[in-house]
């Protein structure tokens, strides 16, 4: 898909004073208002779910901590009612949609229910997943943003992992996900949902539980519940980025076969001798393995050789 940014503020009129204060979120008539007008309808296929009530709202934003004049992160904006609650608080916000009528029609739904936030609105039609520094205004190169999103379920962890590899400027995300994925993002090592995701995002920095959602505030409602999920960002030095890649690749192969001992699943990676070095017993399971000690397992290898 060809990326395309579209200013909201192009799109703004000359207003009052009073006007310029005015923000309001949207409901369910005014969500089924819009969608009719713009003649768009939720697809399965792209994981559209929009919320309806302007109270969940108001507690995702609370949750992600944002206020004014902070640099924010959007993805997946839809019809714009977390938008507008981004905006409610003064936030400086580029949204990144890849459906083009839903980016399109984004703008005048800003600019009629807060004309003032329109001007801090940035809107770019592009897949999350192909996001690179060149696609955002430059400051995100050079500012610690926060990402705050109602993600697609089916895409939410490769969404969450590229886009923290990608900018390390991204220092926090508030994200509603399916609860099952908010389950393994935040699980820890030892138990059943532990794995893969849980690994790589502990790798960046710390997540956990922010609350749970309902499926009644979603149009349409999907067929399971939702959860927040809260992360912070560690500080770069407290990891060698450049073995990044070498550490994701051990911690798949582990998962692969997750009931396999250590010795077993890493059998082509990993030799006696890394296992002596970085004093990994390696009859333990990988599942039982925590971010420090894959990483310290990574680099044990590396020194044997292998």
């Amino acid at each position: 898909m060809t990326e395309t940014s579209i200013p909201a503020a192009h799109v703004t009129s000359k207003v009052t004073p009073a006007e310029e204060t005015q923000s309001n979120l949207l409901g369910a008539a005014d969500i089924r208002r819009i969608a009719a007008e713009a003649g768009i309808s939720p697809t399965k296929k792209l994981g559209q779910n929009f919320v309806i009530d302007p109270g969940t709202v108001r507690k995702i934003v609370r949750e992600s901590g944002i206020g004014s004049d902070d640099l924010v992160l959007e993805v997946g904006p839809g019809l714009g009612s977390l938008t507008l609650g981004i905006l409610e608080v003064g936030a400086h916000l580029t949204a990144v949609e890849i459906d083009p009528p839903l980016a399109a029609r984004l703008p005048s739904t800003v600019s009629e229910y807060n004309r003032d936030g329109a001007n801090r609105l940035n809107i770019v039609n592009q897949d999350a997943l192909l996001l690179q520094d060149t696609n955002l205004p430059a400051e995100y190169g050079t500012t610690d943003f926060t990402l705050v999103a109602n993600l697609p379920y089916n895409v939410a962890t490769p969404i969450l992992l590229t886009l923290l590899e990608r900018f390390p400027h991204l220092t926090r995300f508030l994200v509603m996900v399916q609860k099952e994925v908010a389950d393994r993002l935040v699980a820890s090592p030892g138990t059943k949902i532990y794995g893969t995701p849980s690994a790589k995002l502990a790798w960046y920095g710390t997540a956990k539980r922010a609350g749970t959602i309902g499926r009644n505030v979603f149009w349409p409602a999907p067929n399971v519940d939702s959860a927040l999920v809260l992360f912070t960002r560690d500080k770069a030095e407290a990891r060698d980025m450049n073995s990044r890649a070498s550490v994701f690749d051990l911690i798949d192969a582990a998962f692969q076969q997750r009931r396999k001992t250590l010795h077993a699943a890493l059998r082509q990676r990993v030799g006696d001798q890394a296992y002596a070095l970085s004093g990994i017993d390696p009859t333990r399971r990988g599942e039982t393995l925590g971010i420090d000690e894959f990483m310290r397992l990574n680099a044990a290898a590396g020194r044997a050789g292998e």
